[in-house]
């Protein structure tokens, strides 16, 4: 008996045992890890091996002299960064438009899909639900395309509705008062309904019991919203605002570059369309980096301080 013991406590075993464990559970699952597969080898090639180049941001980089050859400058593009009389101009307008997103487009999926999930009647169901994922398959391109031509001072919907009625009018696309209310109304309309199919999941996942007893109770419609949905996907958008708060810096560049110009420029310019004009129109490749850098870092560091606020909080994070 004590032999077994002693056997059974050796490492060598331990470690043989472990191993076919990890094997038998891989031969399991064969299928899942190869459907894994694309994923992984995605990340691995368009997101961890090009972090090699972020060693350009500490040198003076020539693409004739490459990496190796390059003249090292330290921390130089970051003090300039820090110096740079815009940094506070471009840091403004980008944590503005942030907070607009997590303000005022982060809810509105939530919202819609709490509606959605009250719809008893399927086709129509069905049909909202096409009707508002749509936009999200639109580019960019498109969507800003649509505002010009609903908001142009020359012959634009807006403005001819406007003179209609006889107001005079306003040059939406110049002013930069109307940049950002342009701009999160041009987010919202094309994501807020693909934003609702993770919380719509969740809400599938809700036992219907659980509406049921609420109902014998007496609970209203908007009582079991309150009472039962909303925190039964609490976890989820706990975890979903943590992943958005990461992304503080990154709004993406198409969609701000196609609303910027020299009229809004004091409000619209982010560090996404900083980093293409320094970095390609300019050929200023090693401060760029250096300016993804910082976007990088502040990101990371929001990440593990928003996952650990949800963890001290009772709930669950992201790891």
């Amino acid at each position: 008996m004590n032999s077994e013991v002693a056997v059974n406590k050796d490492p060598i075993v331990l470690k043989e045992a472990r191993r076919k464990e990890l094997m038998g559970k891989i031969k399991k699952n064969k299928w899942i890890y190869l459907m894994l597969l694309p994923g992984i080898l995605y990340f691995i090639i368009y997101k961890y091996i090009p972090m090699y180049g972020l060693i350009i941001a500490f040198q003076d980089y020539k693409p004739y002299l490459g990496i190796s050859g390059s003249e090292w400058v330290g921390l130089e593009h970051f003090e300039r960064l820090f110096t740079d009389p815009d940094f506070w101009m471009i840091f403004g307008n980008t944590l503005m438009l942030f907070a607009l997103n997590l303000i005022l487009f982060f809810p509105i999926p939530i919202i819609l899909a709490l509606m959605l999930n009250e719809v008893r009647y399927m086709a129509f169901k069905r049909t909202v639900q096409t009707l508002i994922y749509i936009p999200h398959f639109m580019s960019w391109v498109i969507i800003v395309s649509i505002g010009y031509v609903m908001l142009t001072l020359d012959g634009g919907v807006i403005n001819g509705l406007l003179t209609a009625i006889g107001l005079e009018k306003i040059n939406f696309l110049l002013n930069p008062d109307w940049f950002r209310p342009i701009y999160i109304t041009q987010v919202i309309w094309r994501e807020a309904g693909w934003g609702t199919i993770i919380y719509l999941a969740a809400m599938a996942a809700i036992n219907p019991q659980l509406y049921e007893a609420a109902r014998m109770d007496g609970a209203s419609r908007l009582q079991q919203m309150w009472h039962i949905t909303l925190p039964a996907i609490k976890g989820v958008i706990i975890i979903l605002v943590i992943l958005k708060i990461g992304d503080v810096l990154e709004l993406g560049f198409e969609h701000v570059f196609l609303l910027l110009n020299a009229a809004n420029r004091e409000v619209a310019e982010i560090f996404d369309t900083y980093v293409y004009t320094a970095g390609l129109k300019q050929g200023q490749f090693s401060y760029s980096t250096a300016v993804g850098f910082f976007k990088g870092i502040v990101g990371l560091i929001l990440v593990i301080f928003a996952n650990w606020l949800a963890k001290k909080s009772g709930e669950e994070g992201i790891y």
